[in-house]
């Protein structure tokens, strides 16, 4: 039997419409060329220098640019010039609405001072926290803010300006920290103000930014006050919603129920407000609640929470000034924090947002 054999039918390939193609981004070179002068010049006037050119000159190199759209290499003139204009921060988890919060505050002061901010998240990882400083250092950055998961951590900066803001075991290291045990002071002071006996702590890993702080001012008041502070009326959890609730979860079913807790976030404390729904637990009748942070997640639950509010405007505004600008006049710099009274603790509201 044969088979039979066709030639291979040849179809013609649609030439590329002209328009189609793709458009060739606009170089240094085409500027010159059209602002008629030298490509050395286009480089002084992209970069402020180092040699002055002619108003009219730099006129004339401004609008070929965006007649081109020209945008200059940012990475490459970061390396020139050995500036990004340009902060980084690196942050434990950028899902934990205080950091978030965070984040948007140093965005806006730094766009403001003419600076970008990129942002690290280390994902509540050590080791990704490390390859997060050393990706921004690399940027050359013109100054890098860390919350650091790890008090005696080492960044390898190299000559980047850096401030941490989280207390530091190693010296040498500036940082910017609030209050964290007088407000955690401050809130168990409030709660037995209002008769509670028992005041559990629902608090973050051991040895998380803040956390060793905030248990300490929770057990001295306490001790101050003669009420308990047995293991009974501690309980941990990770800095989240889930976090609270399982802890919250864990607390309310206890032989011996407490009566108020003090909570070292506002997304642990929505965790515990959802346990204690679920338990049938009314808040503030029955469990009075304070929290720390103070961000919207705070103004928004139900009840809104009472809670200590830390000044993220004043915290920002330290770290920019400590690494655009003069450092600081002492390490660690300490920034008071606030009570702010809303729903949860039993008092009438005095926050006038959350009426």
């Amino acid at each position: 039997m044969t088979r039979a054999v066709h030639p291979e039918r040849k179809h013609p390939v649609p030439k590329q419409d002209a328009q189609e193609q793709p458009k060739r981004a606009a170089t240094r070179t085409d500027v010159a060329r059209l602002a008629e002068v030298s490509t050395a010049v286009v480089s002084y006037v992209v970069n402020n220098g180092p040699r002055p050119v002619a108003a009219s000159t730099r006129t004339r190199v401004l609008a070929a640019m965006e007649e081109l759209d020209y945008r200059p290499n940012a990475v490459a003139r970061a390396l020139r010039m050995r500036s990004a204009q340009a902060v980084g921060l690196v942050v434990p988890d950028v899902s934990n609405t205080y950091f978030g919060a965070l984040a948007r505050e140093l965005s806006v002061q730094a766009f403001t001072a003419g600076y970008a901010l990129l942002l690290g998240d280390a994902d509540n990882d050590i080791d990704r926290e490390r390859a997060q400083v050393e990706s921004l250092v690399s940027h050359q950055i013109d100054g890098l803010v860390i919350v650091s998961l790890d008090p005696a951590s080492v960044a390898e900066t190299g000559t980047t300006p850096t401030v941490f803001l989280d207390q530091r075991s190693r010296p040498g290291q500036l940082s910017v920290i609030v209050d964290d045990r007088g407000g955690a002071a401050q809130a168990v002071s409030h709660l037995i103000g209002h008769g509670r006996t028992r005041i559990a702590l629902l608090s973050g890993p051991v040895g998380a930014p803040g956390v060793s702080e905030r248990e300490q001012g929770w057990r001295q008041e306490l001790e101050t006050a003669g009420l308990p502070t047995g293991d009974d009326l501690i309980a941990r959890s990770e800095f989240s919603r889930a976090g609270g609730f399982e802890a919250g979860q864990d607390l309310l079913s206890r032989a011996q129920r407490p009566d108020a807790v003090f909570v070292t976030s506002d997304v642990q404390a929505l965790g515990l407000l959802a346990a204690a729904r679920r338990r049938g637990v009314e808040v503030p009748r029955d469990l009075a609640v304070v929290s720390f942070d103070g961000t919207e997640d705070a103004l928004f639950s139900d009840p809104p929470l009472t809670a200590i509010e830390q000044p993220i405007h004043r915290i920002a505004e330290a770290a920019l000034s400590a690494v655009l600008e003069k450092g600081l006049e002492h390490s660690p710099l300490t920034i008071p924090v606030e009570l702010v009274v809303r729903d949860s603790c039993g008092c009438e509201s005095t926050d006038a947002e959350s009426r």
